[in-house]
């Protein structure tokens, strides 16, 4: 495991739509029913709470605006509401639904963040400063509380899932992270790619979607959050639909043959590649949006010049660019990355094809904080093996 964008003021919940890349995105029907957390709110159901209250509807805004806007979770602190809004504020519950342990920073300030719910259970969010300019930050966020797609090469997963994430806690990872970051520093981008399979948790994704690109709040730009997934199909074409395709779209896909996906990641056994393939092809795109395929090099497994052709021909007709990332080491696996001239060897196949490739630079893995390593603490550790090829 890059972004969408906000909402009206009178925001229409009522049903899915296809938008021009002009209009604000709407939250789509499914995400919007049931009692929603404090932070969880949209600033139209912030009205409609305040005035249950007895308070004119502008206040139901301007609590939307402290909380994202501002990251004050503190009813005390919002300073322009009347006292008995925030003392009421206090007994609805509008406090922090997540809370620091412990920051792990990297040599590269790659700073990985472990935090816990209230019901004691924890998960890891890291925040990627960008190298050419270190006051860009990339921050990785979770979904889930572990991950039920059982990818071999992934430490997210090895305990398997204890429990989905709210919409509230997944957003307040991003107001904690932005606490987190250094005076000259500011979140620019928001990646889905910490613990879980974020489509399998999609009405909490979705309201995080808008919640974290509304314009009243955080407002990060629509080409700035990036929902990954390891091949999710149906809800591949629900994250199209419900947000006409300006969310970007990541595709852990891995292994480029039936087989030997299906040996690494489970979930090829049940979306198998041309299913996988067909999806992808009718995803909405703009005429400048790509795919981003995600490819893990794992060393005798699915890194051979065989497989980097077969990906071309996997691949071809839908607009990608490929991340190659040399799989980082897990306890949990015996599995490893090819040596760096492998890693070029498979890099310049794909170019010389005509495909547009980068390979992702390690980052965090002195912490732990690198691309498969994230992992909730405390819970056994499952050792996992996969067979090289011949």
């Amino acid at each position: 495991m890059g972004p969408p964008a906000g909402l009206s003021t009178a925001l229409d919940c009522t049903a899915p739509q296809t938008l021009t890349p002009t209009r604000i995105v709407e939250l789509p029907e499914q995400a919007s029913t049931g009692p929603q957390d404090a932070i969880a709110r949209l600033p139209h159901e912030w009205e409609q709470t305040v005035t249950s209250w007895g308070e004119p509807a502008y206040r139901g805004r301007q609590v939307f605006e402290w909380v994202h806007r501002h990251g004050v979770l503190d009813p005390a602190e919002m300073s322009n509401l009347p006292k008995a809004l925030r003392a009421r504020l206090a007994e609805d519950g509008v406090s922090w639904p997540l809370e620091l342990v412990s920051s792990h920073v990297s040599d590269d300030r790659t700073n990985k963040l472990l935090v816990a719910m209230p019901d004691g259970e924890r998960v890891e969010t890291v925040l990627i400063p960008q190298l050419q300019d270190l006051s860009v930050v990339t921050q990785c966020v979770s979904s889930q509380v572990g991950c039920a797609m059982g990818c071999v090469f992934c430490a997210s997963g090895v305990a398997g899932l204890k429990r989905q994430m709210s919409a509230a806690e997944i957003v307040a990872q991003v107001l904690l992270g932005r606490r987190e970051l250094e005076s000259d520093q500011r979140i620019r981008n928001v990646v889905f790619m910490g613990m879980g399979e974020p489509l399998h948790n999609y009405e909490a994704l979705a309201r995080a979607l808008v919640l974290l690109t509304h314009p009243d709040g955080i407002d990060l730009s629509k080409r700035r959050v990036t929902v990954s997934t390891s091949g999710l199909v149906r809800q591949i074409d629900r994250l199209g639909r419900d947000f006409g395709g300006q969310v970007q779209l990541a595709v852990s896909l891995h292994a480029v043959r039936d087989e030997d996906r299906s040996a690494i990641m489970p979930i090829n056994r049940k979306h198998g590649l041309d299913e996988l393939m067909a999806c992808l092809r009718r995803y909405p795109l703009s005429k400048r949006q790509r795919i981003t395929i995600e490819y893990t090099l794992i060393k005798g497994v699915n890194d051979s010049v065989a497989d980097a052709n077969a990906m071309v021909s996997l691949l071809r007709g839908i607009p990608v660019k490929v991340n190659l990332i040399p799989m980082n080491p897990i306890s949990a696996s015996d599995l490893r990355a090819p040596d760096a001239s492998h890693v070029t060897r498979f890099q310049e196949r794909l170019t010389q094809r005509g495909m547009s490739v980068f390979v992702r630079k390690t980052r965090g893995d002195d912490v732990a904080a690198a691309c498969g390593q994230l992992a909730f603490h405390g819970e056994p550790r499952r050792t996992r093996h996969t067979s090289s090829r011949g």
